[in-house]
């Protein structure tokens, strides 16, 4: 079966689907491979280091898609300015693998589904031990945490550590993470790294534990309803449990210098934590990064894409933060990617298998139908 890998065309957008060590075991496994010339060049992998994977090289992607059989790639299929459709140059019955965010580009999912496109969405492979080499909603939320907390830093006016010096001591920073996902937790181990005290608070109190391994103090609330969704996900709230969230949320960002904000719902939406007046009620000086600025923002005053100063804090709200530093981004989703089809080869070829827990929880679309149930939900009430 023939591999193609697409460049990645969204606006700053650096990763690339496949790097050269993948594609070496993934030819090795039995595959032909083919890259789209320069598509491995913003991350840091050029084009020879492909060749010398065993890796072809194809300058019309136009080609490269209508020869694969399966196309790996890190974003949607897009359309190109000036040159065509990615998901009309791919031919029926073939497979896409890559992190579709399906609710979140349901023109896209109808487009595979007309086209009789097989696609995988690897953000809703289920999080299970097996499933775990194959998980890039964690592998880039890993990233998203750890350059979140840096960008934070450089950002307040005072030092994370505490400085003991001739001219006296400097305290800690007061650093409160929301969420304590994948992102979470990365975040509350980098800041704790910097010097800066951390507390951290999560819906879930599962993960209290996970918490305080990593060096935060946790803060929460007794729920009166279960808050997991189950696969490390979080579900929305009770009215009754979101006012008494909200007052611990005001009292912790009161006395913070940082606040991290990694809320999702289900990994998809972002639910509105920090309204205007918990910000308003912030020091001057304040720092807020919304890493969930990509599902609309946990922060009411964030603007997806931008830096704001409201109210003398400074709110960054940034978009796709793994795409910054590609290289290590474009390994660990090229890793990811490698060991699902790898999963899934026997004899040389991928096996649709939707009997395995994996397949059927990753598929969005077969055979001209949507069949990620979430995703049926979201066409029908999109009414499309």
């Amino acid at each position: 079966m023939h591999i193609g890998v697409p460049r990645e065309t969204s606006p700053g957008e650096r990763r690339v689907g496949l790097v050269p060590e993948s594609c070496k075991k993934l030819i090795q496994s039995g595959y032909t491979v083919s890259v789209e010339a320069g598509a491995g060049e913003p991350a840091g992998f050029a084009d020879p280091a492909y060749r010398e994977a065993g890796a072809g090289l194809e300058p019309d992607p136009a080609v490269l898609l209508e020869s694969a059989d399966l196309v790996l790639k890190v974003n949607p299929p897009a359309r190109r300015n000036g040159q065509g459709d990615e998901v009309e140059w791919m031919r029926r019955g073939i497979v896409y693998i890559g992190s579709l965010m399906p609710l979140r580009n349901l023109e896209v999912v109808r487009a595979l589904a007309s086209r009789g496109i097989t696609a995988f969405s690897t953000d809703a492979i289920p999080r299970t031990t097996r499933a775990q080499a194959m998980d890039t909603l964690s592998s880039m939320a890993n990233i998203a945490g750890y350059k979140g907390a840096l960008l934070a830093a450089t950002e307040l006016n005072k030092y994370f550590p505490m400085l003991m010096t001739a001219a006296g001591t400097v305290p800690p920073a007061k650093v409160f993470v929301i969420g304590a996902g994948v992102a979470g937790l990365q975040a509350i181990a980098t800041a704790r790294r910097l010097g800066a005290t951390v507390f951290a608070t999560d819906v879930r109190p599962e993960v209290k534990e996970q918490i305080e391994s990593v060096g935060a103090k946790y803060v929460g609330i007794e729920l009166k309803e279960q808050a997991s969704a189950g696969g490390g996900y979080a579900k929305e709230l009770s009215q009754e449990d979101q006012q008494r969230q909200r007052e611990l949320l005001a009292a912790q960002c009161t006395q913070s210098d940082v606040v991290i904000t990694t809320a999702l719902i289900g990994g998809v939406f972002a639910p509105r934590l920090i309204s205007a007046d918990m910000v308003k009620s912030m020091r001057p000086g304040a720092v807020i990064m919304d890493l969930a600025a990509d599902g609309g923002g946990n922060c009411e005053l964030s603007r997806p894409g931008e830096t704001v100063l409201a109210h003398g804090v400074t709110i960054l709200a940034p978009l796709n933060l793994p795409a910054s530093m590609p290289l290590h981004a474009s390994l660990l989703f090229s890793r990811n990617l490698t060991a699902f089809v790898q999963a899934f080869t026997k004899e040389k070829v991928f096996q649709l298998d939707f009997s395995d827990v994996i397949q059927q929880g990753a598929v969005i679309t077969h055979e001209g139908a949507v069949k990620h149930q979430r995703t049926q939900e979201a066409l029908q009430k999109a009414g499309t």
